[in-house]
């Protein structure tokens, strides 16, 4: 394995959550999150010699996979829906009580999934607590900019969850 293989498997180690974070928000299919996963990964191999370090790699990260993420998105909206069978039958838990956050986090992340393409990553980025500046960064917009987004995402977000409690 040469350094530069090495190298890149080790920043990819330490920053595996970031990709299935984006998988999570952006899929909500096991097998769609796993392809999304799997070809952010490629995508990143494949745009790692142009990483030339003028920035964190989990900036570059962040923004190669939430592109990747936003065509990947494009690509499977054109395939054919289907309904996975498990949903036409009642499937027994063993462990079918979760706990009150479980289930928050349940419908915070349908309500993330019903944003749009780039309020899902706007949202992402601010739900990892990154500076707004790199945020603004990797969305390519200005920090007022982004603020007033934020905000009215979050605002959606409330109104969502809400509507989506009463249905749950």
């Amino acid at each position: 394995m040469d350094t530069n293989e090495s190298r890149f498997l080790e920043l990819m180690k330490e920053n595996k959550g970031i990709l299935l974070k984006i998988s999570k928000i952006y899929q909500e299919d096991a097998d769609d999150r796993n392809d999304l996963f799997q070809e952010m990964v490629l995508q990143l191999w494949l745009a790692f010699s142009s990483y030339r370090g003028e920035s964190k790699f989990s900036t570059w990260m962040y923004r190669v996979s939430l592109n990747t993420a936003l065509v990947f998105f494009k690509k499977s909206n054109k395939l054919p829906k289907y309904e996975p069978i498990q949903n036409h039958f009642e499937i027994a838990e063993e462990n079918s009580l979760s706990t009150e956050k479980e289930e928050q986090l349940a419908i915070l992340y349908k309500a993330i999934q019903k944003l749009e393409k780039v309020e899902k990553a706007l949202i992402y980025l601010y739900m990892e607590d990154l500076p707004y500046s790199e945020i603004a960064l990797n969305m390519g917009i200005s920090e007022g900019n982004l603020r007033v987004r934020i905000n009215r995402v979050k605002n959606k977000l409330k109104e969502l969850t809400k509507k989506m409690r009463y249905e749950y």
